[in-house]
């Protein structure tokens, strides 16, 4: 029998309702762990991965918390606890991605970013990471290519994800001691629900950026989520600070 590689862990995703957090919540079940599924608003997207993780033997609860208040993660940490008894991995998915040109940044776009981008995340690590000073915790930050490879329009958002490479790289640093790895994914444009609801993603877009990429096509969910189960398993157990791009090879 084959061994799986997250065999009861326990890991909390936010923002797992669909795209690449729902991909990661089934593909880490299927890789044996029981899985919390965090979401904002998108109830009924987070009761269909659930169910579709259940469908397969697998074990998963949905969330409700708005990661931005400190408040509501403090819930969502400490439910997860008392179902699965500890948490093992925190993957810190959900993040807003609208890119606008500089004239009509508000301060309100900014806000909205940065707090859930970056403060939701910070908030997220600093309360898992009390379920992981007695054990071995992994944390996973979803970035973005657009922290170094900016595209017009994506000053607010690259800026956002920028701001997670230089956290997951500090944090890496201060939470190492307690044997907390703290790694990053960067991917590249992937195929998701919320792609098609971006207004700039014209085909024209997509076509420039699929010829950009050496693999040539866009990105799928599951591309993320495989490369997450790598790096929050003992095949990682000796990498920790890296922000590694997941593109097809598009730099």
């Amino acid at each position: 029998m084959i061994s799986k590689k997250l065999s009861n862990k326990v890991a909390v995703i936010t923002g797992a309702a669909r795209g690449i957090g729902s991909a990661i919540a089934k593909r880490f079940a299927a890789e044996g762990a029981r899985v919390v599924i965090n979401y904002a608003s998108r109830k009924e997207d987070a009761e269909r991965t659930m169910a579709a993780i259940q469908a397969k033997g697998g074990v998963a609860i949905t969330f409700q918390a708005d990661i931005t208040k400190a408040s509501a993660v403090e819930e969502l940490f400490t439910a997860a606890n008392e179902r699965f008894g500890g948490i093992d991995i925190l993957v810190n998915n959900a993040a807003l991605d609208d890119f606008v040109p500089l004239k009509q940044i508000t301060e309100e776009h900014f806000h909205s970013h940065f707090e859930v981008n970056v403060l939701g995340m910070l908030l997220a690590v600093k309360e898992a990471v009390k379920y992981m000073e007695k054990n071995d915790g992994c944390i996973l930050n979803i970035s973005s290519l657009s922290s170094t490879h900016p595209a017009a329009g994506s000053a607010v958002y690259g800026g956002s994800k920028a701001a997670v490479d230089a956290i997951t790289a500090t944090l890496a640093l201060e939470l190492g001691p307690n044997g907390i790895r703290v790694n990053a994914i960067n991917p590249g444009m992937v195929k998701t629900e919320g792609l098609d609801e971006l207004s700039f993603i014209t085909p024209e877009f997509r076509n420039q950026i699929v010829a950009m990429t050496p693999l040539r096509r866009l990105g799928e969910p599951e591309d993320i989520a495989a490369a997450a189960v790598l790096f929050c398993s003992e095949d990682a157990r000796w990498i920790t600070g890296e922000c590694i791009r997941v593109s097809g090879g598009l730099v």
